[in-house]
């Protein structure tokens, strides 16, 4: 197009890519141009969005400089491009048909917990949306849990088969009205509504009324699956603890720790120990779950966190959830509607199939879900937030990591799966999955895997999953290249990708377990990452991994396997170990140990284990890390005093700790001290294989370092040393990050022999010489 230019007039074409969809920008757009006295107009389009507009060139710049600084939150532009184009001489600024194409780099912010003003409509008894579940406007509401394809249009929502009233048209086309534009749009005439069903199905009530018989079953004790945002949730008074009881026999979740809906930050306070910076989070628009340090004295608390210090609490995230949580007028058990095991439950068909053993009653409403997502979790950490689960309130926010040139599909580990997409410097993160054990969990990641690349319009040409024999049940059907990565090496590279380091490093990776490349199960890796490879430095020396699956349920087995590498048949000796084993496992066990065959180890999480059996605990393990968590809240601050650790040639020799642990015990000190001395011992590791190193950055990854005290020792300690530490802030540390670590590992060593081969092959790694 021919470019015209007069001395005081021009028209610019702007193109915006970012977070520039689902924030209200189009109205913000009208409104400052005609504030502006511009023409012109605005739209969606597949890259983000496009605006032409027309006026004096001083008037251009302002409302370019003020269209970056005044952007709606939670918008983000990444790039902006200008061209002047002739003069149209349009007569006013408007807002156009959006336009689509196969390409799609569009950016969609996550769902976000109602704002001020819908809350004070929502309480407003003159308002027509009163106490109205669903209401929303340009700033707050749902958007990836409701959107199709973009651009982002109603017609591309699970809201395109509800007609707006006269009412919400006039409000949706008005430029001076706050839901001008806005695509989720819906009051009680013409929007979605409740209903309560029983087990069978059938209808018990409707809108207001359901919302009452649902309040009146949960004060009864009664068990409610809540149809969400996400997915639906299992919801019980949390004072009743035969109530909570029955929820966790029916969820065969005897003890892993449930999550709290409170309906104000008041409420919050009269539980847990809050921070400004936690207070913040737990009101921010993506209301996540987040650990809290308990104080409240409440005996019943103890059926909701048993042996644990910290408690995970929400706020509201739906204005459903609003009117629930204050018309029941207490704290409620708000955790995941699934079966163990099994994913999210999304569909209310499927909920009351899935979920007929569990919940009482159904409260259920008829605005689709396009994509299931769990609650998220979170906490601070050194006044950062850190993520422990990403879903509900950041997906789907891309992080901007370096990625290799072609789209790239990183398919995650089996715990924890958390599949996603990269290309052109982003890492687009599904929902979190969970534990790929089901085959209904596999669909449920193959679905959220289709449904990401719908909705960026990205077809992966390869993809790169995680280095275990099991892999190639992650990898789809399709023929297309592929990648394994090592575990660890992801875990320490995710971190290096979302703090955009570059190498030489040294990463710190422990965790219970990982498939190592000398056919050994991995957890304590110190790796030492250069330009061109990797090299798995130092770990803890290995011992046996009796039984495999069953040594990570069983710490009387991590202990075993110790004592015996340590003593020899001579373990058995030890009348604790005789009592933790009847005789018929006695022989078969050792007559395995003298034979030495299965699996090695080398796992920080089966250590913590056998810590926690040497400091008392008995019985299994119902849930992965309840054994670690319990001997974390053991830990006294106060206590000073660490074990001996020695760094050997290509190792870590952990048996002076262990004897040293295990005098003690026997002398009488108490839980606390070992706890505490054991924790002090490991950080007092870190410094000094970060010392021995000699490298000055340090990534801290892996599961075990969700323990609160290990990482925050670590990071102070590493700073007074004079070390930079690293640690997941966006992405999880946890197998739920590990994805951004498998497309590092592509991106930086793809091509090395030393680090990656070809399509089926496992990385390899170089030893320490020595």
């Amino acid at each position: 197009m021919a470019e015209v230019i007069t001395e005081t007039t021009e028209r610019w074409c702007l193109r915006l890519e970012g977070v520039v969809q689902g924030i209200g920008f189009r109205p913000f757009v009208w409104r400052l141009a005609r504030e502006l006295g511009l023409t012109g107009w605005v739209k969606n389009d597949a890259i983000g969005a496009q605006i032409e507009v027309e006026g004096a060139i001083a008037q251009l710049q302002r409302f370019q400089q003020r269209l970056l600084q005044e952007l709606p939150d939670p918008g983000r532009c990444d790039r902006i491009q200008q061209q002047r184009l002739n003069l149209q001489g349009d007569r006013e600024f408007a807002i156009v048909a959006s336009s689509a194409s196969a390409q799609v780099t569009s950016q969609l912010p996550p769902d976000r917990a109602p704002c001020p003003d819908c809350l004070r409509e929502l309480w407003d008894s003159r308002d027509r949306r009163y106490r109205y579940p669903f209401l929303n406007c340009t700033v707050c509401g749902p958007r990836a849990s409701i959107v199709c394809q973009l651009p982002y249009d109603r017609d591309r929502t699970t809201l395109a088969t509800f007609p707006l009233c006269t009412d919400c048209q006039h409000e949706y086309n008005d430029p001076r009205d706050r839901r001008f534009h806005a695509q989720p749009i819906a009051c009680p005439n013409c929007g979605p509504q409740l209903q309560l069903w029983d087990a069978q199905g059938q209808v018990l009530a409707r809108r207001d009324q359901a919302l009452a018989e649902a309040i009146a079953a949960l004060q009864r004790g009664k068990i409610l699956a809540v149809k969400g945002l996400g997915g639906f949730q299992l919801l019980v008074d949390a004072r009743q603890t035969a109530a909570v009881q029955r929820l966790r026999d029916r969820k065969r979740r005897p003890h892993k720790p449930l999550a709290l809906l409170v309906p104000d930050l008041e409420a919050a306070q009269q539980l847990c120990q809050l921070s400004a910076a936690e207070a913040e989070l737990l009101q921010s628009p993506a209301a996540p779950i987040v650990l809290l340090k308990a104080i409240a004295p409440e005996p019943w608390l103890a059926a909701i966190a048993p042996d644990c210090r910290e408690l995970g609490l929400m706020l509201p995230a739906t204005p459903l959830h609003h009117l629930l949580s204050r018309d029941f007028g207490g704290p409620l058990v708000a955790t995941s509607g699934n079966r163990s095991g099994e994913p999210l439950c999304w569909d209310e068909v499927e909920a009351l199939e899935s979920l007929g053993a569990i919940a009482d009653l159904w409260l259920v409403h008829d605005r689709p879900i396009a994509l299931p997502m769990d609650d998220s979790v979170t906490r601070i950490i050194d006044s950062q937030i850190q993520v422990l689960r990403r879903a509900r309130g950041y997906v789907p926010t891309p992080i901007a990591i370096a990625t290799p040139a072609e789209p790239l599909l990183a398919l995650g580990s089996w715990q924890k799966n958390t599949p996603a997409i990269a290309a052109d410097g982003q890492l687009q993160l599904a929902p979190y999955v969970g534990d790929l054990e089901s085959l209904a969990a596999r669909d449920r990641r193959q679905q959220v895997i289709e449904h990401l690349q719908a909705l960026t319009g990205l077809q992966p040409t390869a993809w790169v999953a995680d280095a275990h024999p099991d892999a190639p049940l992650l990898t789809p059907t399709e023929t297309r290249s592929g990648w394994r990565v090592q575990h660890h090496l992801a875990h320490v590279l995710a971190v290096a990708a979302e703090h955009q380091l570059q190498p030489p490093f040294l990463g710190l990776a422990w965790d219970g377990s990982g498939w190592g490349l000398d056919q050994t199960i991995w957890g304590s890796e110190a790796l030492i990452c250069s330009a061109d490879r990797w090299q798995r430095w130092r770990h803890l020396q290995p011992w046996p991994l009796l039984g495999g699956d069953r040594a990570a349920k069983e710490p009387r087995r991590s202990a075993l396997a110790l004592f015996w590498q340590l003593q020899g048949d001579r373990c058995w000796e030890t009348p604790e170990l005789q009592a933790a084993f009847s005789s018929t496992e006695r022989s078969l066990l050792q007559t395995w140990l003298q034979r030495d065959r299965g699996l090695k180890t080398s796992s920080m999480g089966r250590l913590f284990e056998a810590i926690a059996w040497i400091c008392g605990w008995q019985g299994d393990q119902t849930y992965e890390g309840q054994v670690a968590t319990w001997l974390e809240n053991q830990v006294a601050p106060g206590i000073e005093g660490n074990y001996p650790l020695t760094l050997t040639e290509t190792g870590i020799d952990w048996r002076s700790l262990l004897q040293a642990a295990w005098r003690d015990r026997q002398a009488g000190l108490s839980v606390a001290e070992i706890s505490t001395r054991f924790h002090r011992s490991l950080i007092q590791l870190i410094v000094t294989l970060a010392q021995k190193a000699g490298l000055d950055r340090v990534i801290l990854s892996g599961g075990c370092f969700q323990n609160r005290f290990l990482l925050e020792g670590a990071i102070a300690a590493l700073r007074a040393a004079g070390f930079q530490p690293y640690w997941p802030q966006q992405l999880p540390p946890n197998d739920g990050g590990i994805a951004a670590g498998q497309v590092c590992a592509v991106h930086w060593y793809g091509g090395s022999e030393h680090v990656l081969s070809g399509a089926g092959t496992t990385a390899q790694y170089s030893h320490a010489a020595g």
